[in-house]
């Protein structure tokens, strides 16, 4: 039995390399886990509705969390730090509004 979230999961990727795997859920946020024994090894927060997608880089170092709050995080798979957050300049959504691109120091 897996143990992180507190509601419904929306999306799973797998890492490369098959040892992690990740998930984003309705809770608002991120859990990485050990592919092989099921532990949870990393809860990211930060998102402020749920989270309808994520995604490892081809590398598996960044996890990449989409969510309904209008806003991606690019975070570091191992220490779960965010990088980066893309967010929306404006309410409503849509293919025409810009994104703003915020490096977290």
């Amino acid at each position: 039995e897996l143990k992180g979230h507190t509601s419904s999961v929306e999306s799973v990727a797998v890492s490369p390399d098959g040892k992690q795997v990740v998930s984003g859920s309705h809770d608002q946020s991120v859990c990485i886990w050990d592919a092989l024994t099921g532990d949870l090894v990393k809860g990211l927060k930060g998102h402020t509705s749920s989270v309808q997608s994520v995604a490892l880089s081809p590398d598996g170092k960044q996890v990449v969390s989409g969510s309904n709050d209008q806003s991606m995080h690019i975070s570091d798979a191992f220490t779960g730090d965010l990088i980066m957050e893309l967010k929306e300049k404006s309410l409503g959504g849509g293919s025409d509004k810009p994104l703003i691109l915020k490096t977290i120091e």
